[in-house]
């Protein structure tokens, strides 16, 4: 595993008590990576708020509707996080936890749906870039970027998009009812999300 971004520090975790009231701000809908990181660092009792952007993300503890919030930093394959990196540094907030965890991407689409019938493919732009090896191995799929991954799958299954498939976790696939056509497809096995957990300073 090879995380380059070094310049976001992490120097302490703070002692934080979480139980179901405990609300943790992630970017994206349920199933994105980054739910999945919250609940592996605090575990399945706590309460998730899912929000649409990296902006609504950071504005989540000034508007009242989260504890804390969990934002990806960087990627050992597309490299820094850009857009929360900003908005970090940006801010006054303080890392109180960190977590990495290894990321799979999944060619997903709807139930029935062939390989061949898949002209589009939509996903957050970090997954997209995940997986540059194999979009360029599949040329005729025209690359389309979401708001986030498993909202990309939400999309496709939802309005019934058969020849557009979606980049995503396995667990998105799995809440949204979607058919992995393609299994592990970004470019390194060896392939892994770095996280923070902000919180307003003491």
């Amino acid at each position: 595993m090879q995380l380059r971004n070094r310049s976001i520090k992490f120097e302490k975790v703070s002692v934080i008590s979480v139980n179901q009231k405990t609300r943790v701000a992630f970017q994206g809908e349920r199933g994105a990576f980054s739910e999945e990181a919250a609940v592996q660092l605090l575990g399945e009792q706590i309460y998730l708020v899912p929000r649409q952007t990296f902006a609504t993300l950071f504005a989540s503890l000034d508007e009242g509707v989260a504890d804390h919030i969990l934002a990806p930093i960087e990627n050992s394959i597309a490299g820094p996080v850009h857009a929360a990196v900003d908005l970090l540094r940006a801010s006054d907030l303080e890392i109180v936890g960190e977590i990495t965890i290894p990321v799979a991407q999944q060619l997903i689409a709807c139930p029935g749906v062939s390989f061949t019938e898949i002209e589009e493919v939509q996903s957050h732009q970090m997954a997209l870039a995940q997986c540059r090896h194999f979009l360029s191995e599949h040329p005729q799929m025209k690359q389309i970027v979401g708001d986030d991954t498993a909202g990309s799958v939400a999309e496709v299954l939802r309005h019934g998009l058969r020849q557009r498939a979606a980049i995503a976790a396995r667990r998105a696939a799995e809440l949204y009812g979607g058919e992995i056509v393609r299994e592990n497809i970004q470019d390194d096995s060896d392939n892994f999300t770095r996280f923070v957990l902000l919180s307003r300073p003491n």
